[in-house]
């Protein structure tokens, strides 16, 4: 009798060693659900300078560059409390999380139970067996260990964990592309700010000149030497001007608001000091290669790792049309007496291995694969879009620095000659020998000069902004690329 319950034992064993090398010896079939990706990568950038295709990759903090210590603040305290950021890590916390829901298949289920039951039999039912009136009482205590497997022969639940592994890496890079995004909305609604206060200047400004010239415009009125009507054509020009300042100074109000917002921070408590897009210098960066882009560029990294994701989950769904082997020990200790539940002869174990094949399901496993192709062709378009859209975005943010810095230079050509030819007509007129006529077309071309002068400049800045965000500056690319070949 040892010699059997010697021999169970071993067995029972066997069949819990078998559960914990099962993760090993299965998930060994995966197949190849990558689909071509057919990018059009070009040599180099059009509007890039000629015989410049070194490679400068933006610092981490290339805002620096701008050589701003309050825009420097802003984007530290951005990267610290901005909420979208704050959101960002917490999907990457689900992220890892759904990984460890996803592995956990590939692993064998350990259960412990203990049970204690005390039962009465009937008189009526002992009467029958001939054991008389009065009833049987009976006592059953019982403790176990079932351990269970499903056997990934197939690899349908190690293409899962693939599949949720890859989607974390999209939401880290998700976090990177919702962080360059943050900062760069910084600097632009910080050089907003900048923009809108030399604006006011400017206004106020032109309103100081403006009065200037309607005090002396009133006086040549009293002598005689003025009409009604010039006088009423400087009142316009000068009430022109001082409308001119309550729209600016919304604009100024709003965005010191959203830079609040940007850096988690309440704007009735949220002050920015500013002081003019003069003072803000512009960092050189080179474009380099298209080619490197892709390495550059979070939103690209994430693409591709979400494109990855779908490949697994394919593979995860075409593997789910093949039998699914379900292994299962049980082993534990039964008595009637508490006494005598852990002896020799109260021990007991079971197992079970069965084999489970979908024959018809209403055609769930055909549309569930269907599906997730559907995602997978979804998936790699957008992984395309986002390779032309990173080639796009630098083509026009380099166009848009040398034009607009081109602008610039042109722009304080126009207001130094606009600043002189009203110069010359305030002292003509002061003289009485010019007309107010030119007076006025002088004044108004100076005004808005200056004016264009300041949205140039504001142009130029976004534009070197919008051109580290196109190079994905701001993080380091380091780390396993999400594979895809």
């Amino acid at each position: 009798m040892d010699v059997w319950r010697l021999r169970g034992k071993l067995r029972a064993a066997s069949a819990l060693l078998l559960l914990t090398l099962s993760p090993v010896l299965s998930g060994c079939i995966l197949g190849s659900e990558r689909p071509e990706l057919a990018l059009e990568v070009p040599d180099a950038y059009r509007a890039a300078p000629k015989g410049n295709a070194d490679s400068a990759v933006p610092a981490v903090d290339w805002w620096r560059g701008f050589r701003s210590n309050e825009l420097t603040a802003l984007m530290d305290a951005a990267q610290l409390y901005n909420l979208d950021i704050a959101v960002a890590l917490a999907q990457i916390v689900q992220a890892d999380a759904m990984v460890g829901v996803s592995g956990a298949p590939l692993l064998p289920t350990l259960t412990g139970d203990a049970s204690a039951e005390r039962q009465k039999q009937s008189s009526a039912n002992t009467i029958t067996s001939g054991q008389g009136f009065g009833g049987t009482t009976f006592n059953t205590f019982q403790t176990g260990l079932t351990a269970s497997y499903m056997l990934d022969f197939w690899g349908k639940n190690r293409a899962t964990l693939y599949a949720a592994e890859e989607s974390a890496t999209a939401s880290r890079y998700n976090r990177e592309v919702v962080t360059l995004t943050a900062i760069v909305t910084v600097a632009n609604t910080y050089f907003q700010v900048l923009a809108a206060q030399d604006q006011l200047r400017v206004t106020r400004r032109n309103l100081e000149a403006a009065d200037r010239i309607l005090t002396l415009v009133k006086k040549q009125f009293n002598g005689g030497t003025a009409s009604q009507l010039d006088v009423s054509q400087q009142e316009a020009l000068a009430a022109t001007q001082r409308a001119a300042i309550p729209p600016l100074e919304v604009t100024l109000g709003q965005n010191i608001a959203a830079l609040a917002v940007l850096v988690g921070r309440a704007p009735a408590n949220f002050t920015v000091h500013g002081g003019s897009t003069n003072q803000i210098a512009v960092p050189r960066v080179t474009a380099g290669l298209p080619s490197e882009l892709l390495y550059q560029r979070p939103d690209v990294r994430e693409a591709e790792a979400q494109l990855a994701s779908s490949n697994f989950s394919v593979e995860s769904a075409r593997a789910a049309f093949f039998p699914q082997i379900q292994l299962t020990g049980t082993t534990g200790f039964q008595s009637a007496a508490l006494s005598s539940l852990f002896t020799p002869g109260a021990w007991f174990y079971t197992l079970t291995a069965s084999l489970t094949q979908p024959i018809f399901d209403g055609f769930l496993l055909e549309s569930q694969l269907k599906q997730a192709k559907g995602v997978q062709l979804q998936n790699l378009q957008a992984y395309r879009k986002a390779v032309l859209s990173a080639f796009a975005d630098v083509e026009k943010a380099l166009i848009a620095l040398q034009k607009f810095t081109l602008q610039e230079r042109l722009q304080l050509q126009v207001v130094a000659a606009s600043r002189q030819a009203f110069d010359i007509a305030e002292k003509q007129l002061n003289g009485g020998t010019v007309n107010l006529i030119t007076v006025l077309q002088a004044e108004q071309t100076l005004f808005t000069a200056e004016n264009n002068l300041v949205t140039a400049r504001l142009s130029k800045l976004q534009a070197a902004s919008s051109l580290f965000q196109a190079l994905g500056g701001g993080w380091t690319p380091g780390g396993t690329l999400a594979s895809i070949d």
